[in-house]
């Protein structure tokens, strides 16, 4: 019984990170993955944000969720409430990076407090819910999703990076390349569907 939940775990974390990728598989997040992926540091910095909130926000929305919205037949407040946790949690990230790194603050620049409209934040907090997650699912399902984003967004800013120093066509030049790439990275990230 006990080897069955984690062996679930294991599942819901693989799922999340690889399988149901948010930013190459559900396409949410899209704006902060091309708007941040020029520099691998800014990448990193905004995937380790956007970990602290998916997963801070799965814990919190669920407690919310299950002790007080649920329990009132408040269910339909439950997006709204989600926002407005998601707005806190951003504010408290944001007000962190401006003290202790100011360049990463600057790096990030209108893209971190655009986590707080981030569908993927968002759409893992509803997901959980919507699949019947207990916590530690929701925490699980929380850190993968963001692990999974981080993953696409740095492998994006390497991408990008090197990209730089090649020979592209005029018209494939910035952003149409930018979308090349992603979709050919979508499509490898669809490979990995067949582990589950």
């Amino acid at each position: 019984m006990k080897s069955d939940y984690f062996v679930n775990l294991l599942l819901i974390f693989i799922s999340g990170a690889l399988i149901n990728n948010v930013i190459l598989s559900q396409f949410l997040g899209i704006c902060s993955f091309l708007g941040i992926s020029n520099k691998i540091k800014s990448a990193i910095g905004m995937g380790l944000a956007v970990i602290f909130v998916i997963t801070s926000s799965s814990i919190i929305c669920y407690l919310l969720y299950t002790f007080i919205l649920a329990p009132l037949d408040l269910g339909y407040l439950n997006t709204i409430v989600f926002i407005a946790v998601i707005a806190c949690l951003v504010q408290f990230v944001e007000m962190v990076i401006k003290k202790f790194s100011p360049a990463l603050y600057d790096a990030l620049g209108v893209y971190l407090p655009l986590i707080t409209t981030n569908c993927a934040v968002l759409g893992v907090a509803l997901l959980n819910v919507e699949k019947g997650y207990d916590l530690v699912e929701s925490i699980v399902n929380g850190f993968a999703a963001a692990l999974g984003y981080t993953i696409s967004i740095i492998l994006m800013a390497g991408i990008r990076e090197r990209m730089e120093y090649n020979d592209i066509p005029k018209t494939f030049r910035g952003f149409p390349i930018t979308l090349i790439t992603a979709t050919l990275m979508a499509i490898a990230f669809y490979g990995f569907s067949g582990l589950i």
